[in-house]
């Protein structure tokens, strides 16, 4: 995506699932970090899909592909947004080929889920049991787009809902890895690996206002602390928190970055 002075590889991995990496364009461009900067598309995922390089049944490769990722360059930081970064820690691979690691809006493990259907239950929006409705008898592209910008509500505070909604609109969906991902990952997923293993520099960032994955489970886990792990809240921001407060998550990538530059062997100056 980008390219300037600086020794990292940043590698975004979009959430989801189904979302292709236009969904993390936004923090990308927010995180305004040095080195090269990558957009991670999964075989099959959002518009990763009819062209010769994705094989037939692309989920069977599903989250260890991060590791050919991260194989491809040196120094990777790579950069997980919600599922993306429980794909992350889904992939102990990953372990050794990583510079540092950034899960936005993440979670250790699917404790989350539960958590979500009770505060989803008492929290309804007009219009999403229609969209619900739909998708679950017609399952498509069309219908997933129309039932996440239903939910829209959920992912953002007002302020930042009308732009957050243009950008759901905007995306790439697939609901083939919705699906893959409702039968082989979400319920049992649980980190198979931590900042703790090899002391990795790790950024930490959650919206102050993410009702959607519940950012309190980083806090029962003490493998998820440190002084190699960064956590950073951003005030007045939901579940994808560049979209109300990009300037906190600059800031919050800068602290990163001034971790790894005094983490790495010849000291590197950002």
């Amino acid at each position: 995506m980008s390219r300037r002075a600086g020794r990292w590889n940043w590698l975004f991995v979009p959430g989801g699932p189904g979302l292709g990496s236009e969904s993390v364009l936004g923090l990308a461009r927010a995180a305004d970090v040095p080195g090269t900067v990558w957009l991670v598309d999964l075989p099959g995922d959002g518009s990763n899909r009819g062209v010769p390089q994705v094989p037939d049944r692309p989920y069977e490769r599903w989250p260890e592909v991060l590791a050919e990722a991260a194989e491809a360059l040196d120094e990777v930081v790579m950069v997980g947004h919600s599922t993306g970064g429980m794909f992350m820690l889904s992939v102990p691979e990953l372990q050794g080929r990583l510079a540092g690691a950034v899960l936005v809006g993440s979670a250790p493990h699917a404790g989350w889920r539960p958590a979500f259907a009770r505060w989803a239950e008492a929290s309804p929006l007009p219009g999403l049991d229609t969209a619900a409705g739909e998708y679950a008898r017609h399952p498509g592209d069309e219908t997933l787009r129309a039932l996440t910008v239903a939910a829209a509500a959920w992912n953002f505070t007002p302020e930042g809902l009308t732009a957050g909604r243009a950008v759901l609109e905007g995306l790439a969906y697939c609901h083939a890895a919705v699906a893959w991902a409702d039968a082989h990952f979400d319920d049992t997923y649980r980190a198979r690996w931590t900042p703790q293993d090899g002391a990795l520099p790790t950024l930490i960032v959650s919206g102050a206002e993410d009702h959607v994955v519940d950012q309190g489970l980083w806090q029962d886990d003490a493998a998820f602390g440190g002084p190699h792990v960064l956590r950073r809240t951003i005030d007045g921001a939901g579940h994808f928190p560049w979209i109300e407060n990009p300037e906190a998550v600059r800031t919050a990538f800068a602290d990163l970055t001034g971790l790894l530059d005094g983490a790495s062997p010849d000291g590197a100056s950002r």
